[in-house]
């Protein structure tokens, strides 16, 4: 992540900081009302403290180190406490600001004054928010988050601040934390009328799968194609899913096969890698038919090249399995017949092939009502015929019958494709 700036941060605190008013024993004798109004110091402490504020304002940082020396040595309340660390803060800003200073530094009196309670409640939600920024750039992950929770907390307003916070709990291993509060980064800006950027969405989708939570990867899956519903941004979605190794869910070659559906329905298989791969399942799992229509709709729109002895070997497999299997009425006839759903469920993938979804509709039924037959997977499969077909309101009730995993997740993404479809 993106280093911050010292200096910048050093002249925020600077032009921000503590508003000090050490006096000398003089003039404190002279206003008894204004001594009893502001802090309340030794004459150990309060000495050296002017002669230290005197030397920092001069930029005198040799002469302020000393004083505060004597300062740290006599300090015994909180009061005085408070008086220590803020100067000290005042110095070691001034370092920095001047390229002498380092964040170890800085994090030392700002921590006392974090923790102090006579610090200015209106002081601490910067105090954190400079604590969560050195921890950051420590990589000190779930100590930043903390930080950054606290300055939130205080009513610290800054426009970064949220985001570093889901940062600093994604780096932390909080993803669960980062969710909610890139949700909220998310609804600020739309409550502002901007629209948030896809980088939100690519963060947290990258950054759970990275970690390998399944399930926050999927939530934001499907939040990103409802935000972004481009072709790519499907095809993206629906990879990282379960078409890519190291995606959220592992399929088997059938299951992958329907997600390979959404994205043909939706014309978002990208190349002719989609389009072979595509037909090389079909034709695995004994669907000739939907092979040969995926090659044949592959070469019509140039995303499969008509030089490709890939694509040209697998239709001539299609066209020889077509052959052989015989005439799709007699299994229709055969499947109709049968004591189980397994033959129906198989003949109605052959009529979903051939671009027959009705056929292939009353077929999934078919196998359903004859039983035997794996239910999650015939009801995905029912529902995509369904969606195929222009039934959108069946195909959601289809989908929403799955309940088994990894299927239920799939289901979930063919209904949220059917109200998010892409465009462009």
């Amino acid at each position: 992540m993106k280093r911050f700036t010292n200096a910048l941060f050093a002249a925020a605190l600077l032009a921000g900081g503590a508003s000090l008013a050490v006096q000398p024993a003089a003039a404190q004798k002279k206003d008894k009302k204004a001594e009893g109004a502001g802090l309340k110091l030794s004459k150990e402490v309060q000495a050296p403290a002017a002669a230290a504020q005197a030397a920092i304002a001069a930029n005198d940082l040799a002469t302020a180190e000393a004083s505060l020396a004597q300062v740290d040595a006599a300090a015994k309340t909180d009061e005085e406490r408070y008086i220590a660390a803020a100067l000290r803060l005042n110095v070691e800003a001034k370092k920095i600001s001047a390229n002498q200073g380092s964040d170890a530094a800085l994090a030392v009196p700002l921590k006392a004054l974090v923790s102090n309670p006579k610090t200015p409640p209106a002081d601490l939600g910067r105090y954190n928010y400079e604590l969560g920024r050195i921890a950051t750039n420590a990589k000190d992950n779930a100590s930043a988050a903390q930080y950054f929770a606290a300055a939130q907390a205080a009513g610290y307003s800054n426009p970064n601040m949220t985001l570093q916070l889901v940062k600093s709990k994604a780096e932390a291993g909080d993803l669960a934390g980062a969710s909610t509060e890139m949700d909220k980064v998310i609804a600020a800006e739309k409550a502002a009328g901007q629209k948030p950027g896809e980088d939100l969405y690519r963060y947290m989708i990258a950054k759970s799968n990275q970690k390998r939570n399944g399930a926050i990867t999927y939530a934001w899956l499907k939040k990103y194609v409802e935000a972004y519903p481009t072709a790519k941004n499907w095809r993206d979605a629906v990879t990282t899913f379960g078409l890519t190794s190291g995606g959220v869910a592992t399929l088997d070659k059938g299951q992958k096969i329907d997600l390979y559906r959404l994205l043909r329905h939706g014309k978002a298989l990208a190349d002719q890698y989609d389009a072979e791969i595509y037909a090389q399942y079909a034709i695995d799992l004994g669907i000739p038919w939907e092979a040969k229509t995926v090659l044949t709709e592959g070469k019509s729109s140039g995303k499969i090249p008509a030089s490709s002895a890939n694509a040209t070997s697998l239709l001539a497999a299609a066209n020889r399995s077509i052959s052989n299997e015989g005439s799709l009425s007699a299994l229709d006839t055969r499947a109709r017949a049968a004591a189980n759903g397994k033959l129906a469920s198989g003949t109605a993938d052959a009529f979903f092939g051939t671009g027959d979804y009705a056929k292939a509709i009353d077929l999934y039924r078919v196998a359903l009502q004859k039983g035997q037959v794996d239910a999650d997977a015939v009801n995905t499969r029912l529902g995509i015929a369904l969606a195929y077909s222009g039934d959108k309101a069946g195909a959601r009730t289809a989908f929403e019958s799955v309940k088994g995993q990894p299927r239920a997740d799939m289901a979930g993404l063919w209904i949220e494709y059917l109200d998010h479809p892409p465009v462009g």
